[in-house]
């Protein structure tokens, strides 16, 4: 049995996608059961509830053999670090009771880098939480999620421009979420791995800024700039969302962090431990419809 969190998110429902045909039975906790797709419902078992409940876990881990472990965002958290250990303490409690074998988890670049460094010292310190009950553990380690431009996607088209607080000409590596899904499907379906890694899951470019801004306007046949904003800007943008004051002051960190610390230069060198969806691929595929919308 395989257990799927957050299988409503971005990451999560191409995770279950990728398992539904194979012969694996798959379990999903989920919120809102009516978001799942139709053909998913009738295929999975379904414990309805959040993750980060004592009792819903415990159902839901009960004769598991992997847990797929995201924990999602809470923009309103007054805790960051809180938030992902909050989260996180049932489901090692749950692993340890139900003996679940292997646990592939959504994490980040930056082991023994990053400090103080936000939302990535919240995902590295639920990796040791996650780690210290045995269990063999993979910890997939991401840096800048492409998807993420696609929150600009009305910049884009009204002023040709996007937005970052971090430097134009400072190389910024990048993941698309469906490498992240597919190398966390190929995990939870091999058994035979042990032990506890992590695991990189990088494009295969090496891109600044200002040539994502290129390759924009090449695949858009459209200009497209790059604009840096200073990290105080940035975090008045985020309160104007909404985020609380620490969620917001998390995500400054962690902007802080990748351009001071070089927590994303841990990237493989190596193109062949690289992921397959290249910027320029991730653009045609998926930003320009977004556009064109």
């Amino acid at each position: 049995m395989i257990v799927i969190t957050a299988p409503t998110s971005q990451t999560g429902r191409q995770v279950l996608a990728d398992l539904l045909d194979g012969p694996e039975p798959v379990r999903v906790i989920a919120r809102d059961p009516s978001r799942l797709p139709q053909d998913a419902r009738e295929r999975v078992e379904v414990v309805q509830g959040s993750h980060d409940d004592p009792r819903v876990v415990t159902e839901a881990f009960d004769g598991a053999d992997a847990v797929f472990w995201l924990v999602p965002p809470n923009p309103r958290a007054d805790s960051v670090g809180g938030h992902y250990l909050d989260f996180t303490r049932p489901a090692c409690a749950a692993i340890g009771e139900h003996g679940v074998k292997r646990v592939v988890a959504v994490s980040t670049l930056g082991r023994g880098i990053a400090k103080n460094a936000g939302h990535l010292t919240a995902a590295l310190a639920m990796d040791e939480l996650i780690e210290s009950t045995g269990v063999n553990y993979r910890a997939l380690r991401m840096p800048f999620f492409m998807e993420n431009l696609l929150g600009q996607v009305p910049a884009i088209k009204s002023q040709g421009t996007f937005y970052l607080a971090s430097p134009g000409d400072r190389t910024l590596a990048t993941c698309a979420t469906r490498d992240i899904a597919a190398t966390a499907a190929r995990l939870l379906r091999d058994d035979s791995w042990r032990g506890q890694e992590g695991v990189p899951v990088v494009g295969p470019d090496d891109l600044s800024p200002d040539g994502m801004a290129r390759v924009m306007s090449e695949v858009l046949e459209r200009p497209v700039r790059f604009q840096e904003v200073s990290l105080a800007d940035y975090k008045q943008t985020l309160l104007g969302y909404g985020m609380s004051d620490a969620w917001a002051q998390g995500m400054v960190d962690m902007a802080k962090a990748q351009n001071e610390q070089g927590v994303y230069d841990q990237a493989p060198r190596d193109a062949g431990a690289r992921a397959a969806t290249g910027f320029r691929q991730w653009c045609e595929e998926a930003l320009k419809p977004a556009v064109l919308a």
